[in-house]
């Protein structure tokens, strides 16, 4: 339990494009330098989707090339097809992330296709990717309950990561995507996914909607898992989850990983200045409670 934790930074994407309250390339190109600044040095910077799909993640071209500066760090970006690609690769980019849901319910709602329609737009992508040297994360949703179709079995989870990984993808990401996952159904499709694939290769992308992403993330780690996602502040959610606070908060991430003598890196005066920051671009104080741990304790100081 003490190896390395590997955190993916998904705020600047995953987290951003389910606010409401739009942020400008500049205001989100600096998200990233402070992020990278604290320690992160793995960041997902926006998405090369449709502007009318998600507005919030327009001009992500932009901000790629925005934080090509910046040293040290691997930057990923989303794309969704041939077309997203090219514009990704257009702007530079080293690493692209391909999705697919482990439920028909949400990939119907969410991309409009079958899962088997999704693979197949994803094919092109991986070929010209492995062509390129460009490498390929493959994120799995819903893996642990579906608001369409309900429970998922981990089988159909297992299969879907083996048919990413068999196209090409680096790293599978298991994503919780509604936040409705406990920890032993965590441990259960961890193992049908790790009895198929290498762990090593692995990561975890659980929501807080019921505030179980840290008890899940414990579960996964105890079963060799060693890449975690996360997002400054809890920022995020999920548009067919009512009341989703979104990721697991990075802050409070780092502070169990800490308290556990797990060693990461990261800066948590850096991380909280970084997460109260997007905080007031957004118009509201971090839903992460360390962060507002944090920040309640540093008022009591400063009055006293």
């Amino acid at each position: 339990m003490s190896d390395q934790i590997h955190i993916v930074e998904m705020g600047p994407r995953d987290g951003l494009q389910n606010e409401k309250t739009p942020v400008s390339v500049e205001a989100r190109i600096a998200f990233v330098e402070a992020l990278v600044a604290a320690g992160l040095n793995t960041v997902e910077v926006g998405a090369f989707v449709s502007p009318k799909a998600i507005p919030q993640m327009a001009s992500s071209e932009q901000v790629l090339r925005g934080v090509s500066h910046v040293k040290d760090a691997e930057f990923h970006v989303l794309v969704p097809n041939e077309k997203g690609y090219d514009a990704a690769r257009a702007a530079g980019a080293k690493v692209v992330s391909v999705f697919a849901a482990a439920s028909e319910g949400f990939s119907r709602a969410n991309i409009n296709c079958s899962i088997a329609e999704s693979i197949e737009r994803f094919k092109p992508v991986l070929a010209r990717a492995k062509a390129d040297g460009v490498k390929v994360r493959g994120y799995v949703s819903c893996v642990l309950g579906c608001p369409f179709d309900g429970e998922i079995k981990p089988k159909a989870v297992a299969d879907l990561a083996v048919t990413l990984w068999d196209l090409g993808c680096y790293e599978i990401s298991l994503g919780d995507t509604i936040g409705v996952g406990t920890p032993v159904k965590a441990k259960e499709v961890l193992r049908a996914v790790g009895a198929e694939l290498p762990v090593g290769n692995l990561a975890m992308h659980f929501h807080d909607t019921y505030g179980q992403a840290l008890a899940n993330l414990y579960a996964g780690m105890e079963e060799g898992v060693r890449v975690i996602d996360s997002a400054a502040g809890g920022l995020g959610g999920c548009p067919y989850a009512p009341g989703a606070t979104g990721n697991v908060a990075t802050e409070d991430v780092v502070y169990m990983l800490e308290g556990m003598g797990v060693k990461t890196g990261i800066d948590m005066d850096r991380l909280l200045a970084t997460t109260n920051e997007v905080a007031g671009l957004l118009g509201r104080p971090p839903v992460s409670r360390v962060a507002s741990a944090l920040n309640a304790k540093r008022k009591r100081l400063v009055k006293s």
